[in-house]
């Protein structure tokens, strides 16, 4: 995901634009929410959901 990110805003240290939204990914068991931030260089995890079955 980081990469791809990389690609397509090429240098995310000069990126002066708005963020990408983050989302969320549905995994057996639960869910996470993440977060891009290109300036940063960063993918952020904001929730990890844990639903138990």
């Amino acid at each position: 995901m980081v990469r791809a990110a990389e690609a397509f805003h090429v240098h995310g240290r000069a990126h002066d634009g708005i963020d990408p939204k983050g989302g969320d990914v549905i995994v057996p068991g639960g869910m996470f929410t993440y977060q891009v931030v290109v300036r940063s260089e960063r993918v952020y995890v904001v929730q990890i959901t844990y639903l138990g079955f």
